[in-house]
């Protein structure tokens, strides 16, 4: 930005600052930030470089339901009861927007400058004057202020009082200045409140002035700053988005660099499939333009026919640098037979990956060995090695302080998943499992697994779909040599999202989200208190002095060698407690679309669904 401007705005930060006593603790005014080092991109940068900044605009996007979703009830995404519209973050913007080619940096999206206190117990934001709600008003400092008091209430879902726990307040300092104070020395909490979702104080507003409770705002219009408006809709079965005319960042004098390339369709239409099969089988007929599969066996034989061989659809896997994270069959740890770990083990060493992988997903996968698989922050990175000092130092006192809460095995080399490859074997894998449970009080007679009480050993299994039924079935088998009975139920996706709001099953299969630079979100998938509050991430339930205390070192790491660290000494003590059966990953987005479809070279780091959207173009667009 120009010299004069930055100088006017870092006077006037100063001149709050001194207003509100913040004095000395001020820094300078920037548009981007990073958590560790400096931003890749300068204050003035032209577009992220990852973007086509000539991509030309216009055309329909027309996608399928995201995920499993086959209807909705909602168009709050920020509540924790009902099944949010696809695509309805379209409406929403942040302060800040994040780059897919660096980890942990944000520029401003809705602020044009951000402050970090010297010490970084608070963050400073100056909203962009041009910044406008879709309905014309202003985006005032109060509209964040209410945005994250609303989030932080009990109305919203209770994965927001979690994450930004470490946040202490929201502070309007004047119309378009606002401050968030952290409790806590916590290098990502000025990043995370950056991308906080922000919308208008006027959303659930009646004609006579009452507001409506935000947790029941349903089908009431968003009132957000995104660039689409919603157009149209069929409830539960479509829904289309226009651009708005009036998007803020349209009128701008200079294109917004944070907004250059993003957002090419004049519409985006949204049609809900009642199953995978129909789904494809409506892409082939040309019903939409894109769509990403997630299923080995479906890419490899079902994108097949004459539209692939003749070039009308086209079929590509885009290799990514995402840390592949951990996804699994989730054990509830909360069921009382699932609490001892020498269960939970025994569970997973009835799983045969290569079985599975040879004759269900034709050799396309490789095993997930830990909970940050494919990233330099997984103890398996460079090999099965012992704990660095580091890590030690970590560690050995968290094992003094709660011995059975740290693994013993934790301080050895980080073990690989069970395996069925030579000179291994599924009967070998299945007798060590026996020992396990038999010395966990589980013993076969009367023609089933049985504690002493004389009960069963009997797991009910949850999924929203037939996804996994052949898998399912092929583990189930294995099971039943253990005296184990499966019990497969699978629902849509409303009654089993509610199911997983209130930690109703044994275990089902989860996917916790990738991110390269873990932080304060592992308090809702991994913390004690998040266990205790519905619609958590923590579905399996752990509860840990141990894991809250590595949460915390995550969180305060002051570079990225701290972070490594604390990442790789967690990933030993969750991987060695058994709460997850580790399944698979491959690491490519397989997409097939539609021949018109056009995008730029991949980042590094990045999810199909909202590439597409928020990159790709048509080439008929005008």
């Amino acid at each position: 930005m120009p010299a004069q401007t930055l100088f006017r705005q870092t006077a006037h930060f100063l001149l709050l600052a001194m207003l509100v006593g913040l004095g000395s603790n001020i820094a300078q005014a920037a548009q981007g930030i990073a958590q560790y080092g400096k931003p890749k991109y300068a204050d003035g940068f032209a577009h992220f470089d990852y973007v086509n900044p000539n991509a030309p605009r216009g055309g329909t996007l027309t996608l399928p339901n995201p995920g499993q979703r086959t209807s909705f009830d909602k168009f709050n995404p920020y509540t924790l009861r009902g099944v949010t519209a696809p695509g309805i973050d379209l409406m929403f913007e942040s302060l800040a927007e994040g780059s897919a080619d660096e980890v942990s940096s944000i520029y401003g999206l809705l602020a044009d400058d951000i402050d970090i206190a010297k010490d970084r117990k608070s963050v400073t934001f100056h909203i962009r004057p041009e910044a406008k709600f879709s309905d014309g008003s202003p985006v005032l400092a109060a509209d964040v202020k209410h945005s994250f008091d609303t989030l932080m209430s009990g109305l919203a879902h209770p994965r927001y009082k979690t994450t930004f726990a470490d946040v202490k307040q929201a502070v309007v300092l004047s119309d378009r200045v606002v401050r968030f104070d952290f409790a806590n020395n916590n290098t990502e909490l000025p990043i995370m409140v950056g991308t906080l979702p922000i919308f208008s104080r006027n959303w659930g507003k009646r004609p006579d002035g009452t507001m409506i409770a935000f947790d029941k705002i349903a089908f009431e219009t968003p009132i957000g700053s995104g660039p689409y408006l919603i157009e149209s809709f069929k409830a539960g079965k479509s829904i289309a988005y226009k651009r708005n005319p009036q998007y803020w960042a349209d009128q701008l004098s200079k294109p917004l660099n944070v907004r250059v390339g993003f957002y090419n369709f004049d519409r985006v239409l949204y049609k809900l499939y009642s199953d995978d099969a129909v789904r494809l089988e409506a892409f082939k007929a040309g019903e939409f333009d894109a769509l990403v599969e997630y299923r080995a066996k479906i890419w490899a034989k079902g994108y097949v026919g004459s539209k692939f061989d003749n070039g009308t659809l086209l079929k590509k896997a885009f290799i990514n640098h995402n840390g592949a994270g951990m996804q699994g069959f989730a054990m509830n740890v909360r069921k009382p037979a699932l609490q001892d770990p020498r269960v939970r083990q025994a569970l997973g060493l009835a799983l045969d990956f290569e079985w599975l992988n040879r004759q269900i997903f034709f050799d396309q996968y490789g095993r997930i060995n830990s909970y940050f698989t494919n990233s330099d922050l997984s103890a398996n990175f460079d090999g099965p090695r012992k704990p660095t000092e580091a890590e030690l130092k970590l560690l050995r006192p968290l094992k003094a302080k709660y011995p059975q809460w740290v693994p013993d095995a934790v301080f050895g080399p980080m073990p690989a998943p069970p395996s069925t490859r030579s000179p291994g074997s599924l009967r070998q894998n299945l007798r060590q499992a026996r020992e396990l449970l038999m010395h966990a009080g589980w013993q076969y007679r009367d023609g089933a697994l049985r504690n002493e009480k004389g009960e069963p050993f009997r797991i009910e299994m949850v999924e929203n779909g037939g996804f996994f039924l052949r898998v399912l079935s092929a583990y189930g088998r294995n099971l039943e040599k253990l005296g184990i009975q499966l019990d497969i139920r699978t629902s849509d996706f409303a009654l089993y999202q509610k199911r997983m709001d209130e930690y109703d099953f044994d275990m089902t299969t989860t996917r916790f989200p990738d991110s390269q630079n873990p932080g304060n979100e592992l308090w809702d998938r991994f913390g004690s208190q998040a266990a205790k509050a519905k619609g958590s991430d923590n579905i399996i339930g752990i509860q840990s002095p141990v894991v809250d205390a590595l949460i915390e070192e995550i969180t305060k790491a002051q570079n990225r060698e701290e972070l490594r660290a604390a990442c790789r000494a967690l990933d030993r003590v969750l991987w060695n407690s058994y709460y997850v059966i580790p399944q698979w990953y491959n690491p490519t987005h397989r997409v097939a679309f539609q021949k018109e479809m056009r995008y730029p070279e991949p980042p590094l780091y990045y999810q199909a669904e909202p590439w597409i959207m928020q990159n790709w173009w048509k080439e008929e667009a005008k």
